[in-house]
């Protein structure tokens, strides 16, 4: 591999001359300069970013965690994270799996955002004593150094069932995510406590994990049972579209005989129909304050955890078709 020492010898300059040349700075002529980086790239010159890290002590990388990179779940937030960064001088690199989580330590990266739901938060909580820079945006820890940027997972879910409710249903199922993840088990939470305040109202738990064939599963179970006019508040979109897919197939209608509602409003759900019944929030905007958190604390300004606010999507998976 080519090192400094070959380029300083090649343009005959000394290696120091090179290392502020590569690193822009005002020390070396822009002739020489010009020189210098027309050599390296004629010489397929590959900077080692572990040397320079640990020379600089800043990387101006942050580690995005995430538990997986399926769907089009994380595609604004990632934007609005990289876009808010990028503003400032830094750019965004995608992690998954605990190899990566040595990043932190290594300061290969100067700063994690979180939404990994495998990464442990005892190790999290490890990292923050020693001073490294984390916001998360999946749990919430008593730590003082740790920010969190959550969603208002109780609003949301209050929202969706009152709107279910208004309808009058005969019984009402809720389709559950995976039972490690924070918005899941927030939202399956609230919303037991919602119906729980009701004794009249029937309800059921169905389990889910976020994936469009756990809905269809759900519907499969749902449809068996014949019953008419229930409610359904499936956990997020892309499980209320296994659904969909499911009901197409028998002869159950969709916002009458059966009424769903989702979490996330995603692309897909907005195309759909009978137009599906959401909770909103803005995944750029989650990202992007993200971003800035993460900035404040690299900075050492305090950095005050800040909640997601979600608002209703009326839909007529719930209200049925208008005449």
């Amino acid at each position: 591999m080519v090192g400094i020492k070959d380029i300083a010898n090649q343009a005959g300059v000394s290696i120091s001359t090179v290392s502020y040349a590569l690193n822009n700075s005002p020390k070396v002529k822009e002739e020489t300069r010009s020189r210098i980086m027309k050599i390296a790239d004629e010489m397929n010159y590959i900077p080692n970013m572990a040397g320079r890290t640990l020379k600089r002590q800043q990387t101006n990388l942050i580690g995005v965690y995430l538990t997986n990179y399926g769907g089009s779940f994380y595609g604004s937030l990632l934007e609005g994270v990289t876009k808010t960064l990028g503003r400032h001088g830094y750019d965004m690199i995608v992690c998954s799996g605990t190899k990566s989580h040595l990043f932190l330590p290594e300061k290969l990266i100067d700063g994690a955002i979180i939404l990994d739901a495998t990464f442990p938060t005892a190790e999290i909580e490890k990292y923050a004593e020693r001073e490294l820079n984390i916001v998360v945006l999946d749990r919430e820890l008593e730590s003082e150094k740790v920010c969190h940027v959550l969603l208002d997972n109780q609003a949301g879910t209050t929202l969706a069932l009152d709107y279910l409710l208004a309808q009058s249903p005969t019984k009402t199922y809720i389709v559950t995510g995976p039972d490690h993840t924070y918005d899941s088990n927030i939202r399956l939470a609230i919303a037991k406590q919602e119906l729980e305040r009701f004794e009249h109202i029937e309800y059921e738990v169905l389990e889910g994990n976020f994936t469009k064939e756990s809905g269809m599963r759900a519907a499969k179970k749902i449809a068996e049972k014949n019953e008419k006019n229930v409610a359904v508040f499936c956990l997020n979109d892309e499980m209320a579209i296994g659904m969909y897919d499911y009901l197409a197939k028998t002869d159950l209608e969709i916002g009458k005989d059966i009424r769903i509602i989702g979490f996330d409003h995603s692309e897909v759900s907005r195309y759909i129909q009978p137009r599906l019944a959401t909770v909103d929030y803005s995944m750029y905007k989650w990202g992007a304050v993200a971003a800035e958190k993460i900035l404040a604390l690299l900075e050492g300004t305090p950095a005050k955890s800040e909640r997601i606010y979600t608002t209703l999507i009326r839909g007529e998976s719930v209200e049925g078709v208008q005449d």
